[in-house]
């Protein structure tokens, strides 16, 4: 079986192709991830929350867009939580305590605290899903 691209809604200009945002459509980019999510809605709200995602109204499978609008995709209903196994995005924070925070306060658990890497600090989190997901923090913590 192979699979077919996801389709985007436009918000931008397209790229070659109209139904693409160009922010998305980057060539090499990571740009689409189906996120395990039981209670679909639910896990959109927290992402919208803690991250700022936009996300729709639906509460089968809502689709959302990063802050950075370069990375699209939805919230599954389908699909099982990997929880600490598979592949573990990192989102980018100006202030990993603040994402950490809003994570606790948004039924999110987090699982390992910051820690120094280089000039970075990192941490993980389980969204209210089980999904194991990472943060991270350019240069020195306030």
């Amino acid at each position: 079986m192979t699979a077919q691209p996801p389709a985007a809604e436009p918000a931008g200009e397209p790229a070659g192709d109209p139904g693409v945002e160009v922010s998305v459509a980057r060539p090499g980019g990571l740009s689409y991830l189906r996120i395990p999510a039981p209670d679909a809605a639910a896990l959109a709200a927290f992402y919208h929350a803690v991250f700022g995602w936009t996300t729709d109204g639906d509460t089968d499978m809502p689709n959302f867009a990063d802050g950075t609008r370069h990375v699209i995709g939805h919230f599954q209903s389908d699909l099982p939580v990997a929880g600490d196994g598979g592949v573990r995005p990192y989102v980018y924070v100006e202030r990993i305590d603040e994402a950490l925070r809003k994570i606790k306060a948004h039924g999110g658990e987090v699982t390992v605290p910051p820690f120094p890497e280089g000039n970075l600090w990192v941490a993980l989190f389980r969204d209210p899903a089980g999904n194991v997901i990472g943060v991270w923090q350019q240069g020195a913590r306030p």
